[in-house]
């Protein structure tokens, strides 16, 4: 049978294929530690889970506007303006069914055939498919380990030709949990104003910083960059809320008109419990944020040092976000494998240890290791991977 050529074009997720062969193995009584997933592994806050259940009982179980209830929209503004000192109006946000619809929905609505989105290396695995369905072009410029992953603006200014319609900036980011400072955001900000073109900001990550480091989202520089930014996020990783599939976008007001008019057709509107259950989780206490966030914090703080006394592994010391990416080209090598893929697939067969290979992001030779898990578990898997090398080594 013969498929349509924008889906034949796609390339499977490398974490969704990952977890879910650990999992094939952990059902057949392997003691396989799953370091893939990209969820925290607390539950949602009882009282997001009570304010579902009342919206239940209520009769809150109907359709909502396809932008999301008015109410949410409003809370979503609020939180902006609280957090990162942005003013919207509620015709400037939508809501939709997670993050990762909203960017689906934001390149179909910007890209007509040809157009070029430039994509920092290491990426989000979705990014590249999301803009090759919109007929897109994804444009790669490669963050060096060196620059802790981040792209300069030199890299920007070669990358722009006449077809360039985008950038994306993830901070924090997914994979390599890096953060651009304020002074790296506004020079890239100059640049895309300077060539007329969009900023996606991608910052489902913003909650989730440590060590004292300051999330800056690139829309605070000024209104000119605001102006410019379409701003992605949501409130999967903030306040573990993955299932619930609640993300949103803020941005200026025709494209979010744009991209209300698709959803309308598409999905009609957001679970209308989630979004119930997601004014609770913006109204309510902030205080469940702060203690994942704290544990999150002092997991890494452990890990990172017992990872990097493995030999052939470097890692640069995250920021943000529950995951480490460490460069393991050497540790491949060291242990006799081809590549880093080949390494990884062993780690899992192996050592019963399931990390997520970098050339699913376009790096490939790093992995990704999650830390949403618990610390127990996080060293033990440490402990498997550092003995596999050394036994490999011989």
């Amino acid at each position: 049978m013969k498929l349509a050529n924008r889906v034949a074009a796609l390339t499977p997720s490398s974490t969704l294929a990952i977890t879910a062969k650990a999992k094939e193995l952990k059902e057949n009584g392997y003691d396989i530690i799953g370091l893939g997933a990209g969820e925290p592994d607390f539950n949602t806050p009882d009282h997001i889970i009570e304010a579902a259940i009342m919206a239940m009982k209520e009769g809150h179980t109907k359709y909502t506007a396809s932008a999301g209830l008015p109410t949410l929209k409003k809370a979503i503004c609020k939180k902006l303006l609280m957090d990162q000192q942005l003013q919207y109006n509620p015709n400037e946000i939508i809501v939709g069914t997670g993050a990762k619809f909203v960017l689906y929905s934001l390149f179909q609505v910007l890209l007509n055939k040809g157009d070029e989105v430039i994509i920092p290396i290491p990426y989000w695995v979705s990014y590249p498919e999301q803009v090759k369905l919109a007929e897109g072009v994804p444009v790669f410029i490669e963050g060096n380990e060196g620059n802790e992953y981040k792209i300069t603006p030199d890299q920007l200014e070669k990358a722009i030709t006449s077809k360039t319609v985008a950038l994306i900036i993830n901070s924090p980011s997914n994979p390599t949990g890096m953060i651009y400072s304020k002074e790296e955001l506004e020079a890239i900000g100059e640049i895309c104003i300077k060539h007329d073109i969009w900023i996606i900001s991608d910052e489902i990550y913003e909650k989730l910083v440590y060590f004292g480091t300051q999330h800056y989202s690139i829309a605070q520089i000024n209104n000119k960059i605001k102006e410019k930014t379409i701003l992605i996020n949501g409130l999967s990783k903030s306040h573990s809320m993955t299932g619930w599939r609640i993300g949103y976008a803020a941005g200026p007001k025709d494209i979010i008109t744009s991209m209300t008019d698709l959803s309308s057709h598409s999905i009609s509107n957001p679970t209308s419990i989630a979004q119930y259950a997601s004014i609770a989780a913006y109204e309510g206490s902030q205080e469940a944020v702060e203690v994942m966030r704290k544990a999150f914090e002092a997991r890494l703080d452990v890990i990172y040092n017992q990872l990097i006394e493995i030999p052939g592994i470097t890692c640069v010391k995250p920021q943000g976000a529950f995951y480490l990416f460490p460069n393991a080209k050497e540790a491949a090598k060291l242990t006799g494998y081809k590549d880093v893929d080949e390494f990884a697939a062993a780690l899992l067969e192996e050592a019963l240890v399931a990390v997520i290979p970098g050339s699913g992001f376009g790096a490939p030779n790093n992995i990704r290791l999650s830390y949403a898990t618990s610390l127990e578990q996080l060293e033990e898997a440490i402990k498997r991977i550092h003995q596999f090398v050394v036994q490999k080594m011989g």
